[in-house]
């Protein structure tokens, strides 16, 4: 896994928490521009929208901690994801809830998005058979229409942002939630190894599968799980 810890700029975010920008995520813009070949406007959108719904996700991370009065020392957003850095240890129900919280932001923007571009394109259709126009498609050129997709379009990125964080690898949240719900019913090293094995398989298929979304123009985010952490995970020679 790509994994860029070095900052590049710094910003105070919501509640205090440092908030510091990867030098990586400029070669993440940089490649959407030279791989877009479309409307300049909508992929700088696309990226605008991208990088704020990584950091709202990283943000649901940094809420969960301190207000279970777990410290944070810094969000980082690069260009494989982010990751919200804890000041200190936590338990593992708090981290349960910590971890999950990311992939809950996202949900919870992919579903309030939707329904409110859905609101929109209703409007335009009702308002379309309303006038009785001959040529409705006027209306789908309207700056509703352009709200609506716009809506739709953080929607989506959200969607996808859940699913692939929920993803049973390491680090994502997924992978972390699958081994703290291990946790609960097996003893910790058989947890490890479990948890490892199921991401060991995940990571083999991960390439081929990445180059096949890329192909379909799928590609996001400079991220490669790594088959050595989780063999070593399965192996148990993690503490």
């Amino acid at each position: 896994m790509f994994k860029d810890t070095t900052p590049i700029f710094e910003f105070r975010g919501p509640f205090g928490v440092p908030v510091q920008v990867g030098g990586s995520l400029l070669l993440l813009v940089l490649f959407y521009f030279y791989s877009g070949g479309g409307d300049p406007a909508w992929t700088l959108t696309f990226i605008a929208m991208l990088i704020i719904s990584i950091f709202l996700h990283e943000m649901g991370h940094a809420w969960a901690c301190l207000i279970q009065g777990v410290p944070v020392r810094r969000i980082m957003i690069y260009g494989g994801g982010g990751f919200c850095e804890r000041a200190r240890s936590a338990s593992a129900y708090q981290q349960e809830f910590i971890v999950a919280m990311g992939p809950i932001v996202n949900l919870v923007l992919w579903a309030v998005f939707s329904i409110l571009s859905n609101a929109l394109w209703d409007d335009l259709f009702n308002q379309a058979q309303a006038s009785g126009l001959e040529n409705p498609e006027i209306l789908f050129n309207s700056t509703q229409a352009t709200a609506a997709q716009l809506l739709g379009f953080f929607a989506y990125i959200n969607g996808f942002l859940a699913i692939f964080n929920l993803l049973p690898v390491q680090p994502l949240d997924g992978g972390k939630l699958l081994h703290l719900g291990l946790l609960r019913v097996l003893r910790q090293d058989i947890a490890m190894v479990v948890t490892g094995a199921i991401g060991l398989v995940i990571s083999i298929l991960w390439i081929p599968g990445m180059l096949l979304a890329y192909g379909f123009g799928w590609w996001i985010l400079f991220f490669i799980p790594s088959i050595p952490l989780h063999w070593s995970m399965m192996k148990k020679r993690l503490a």
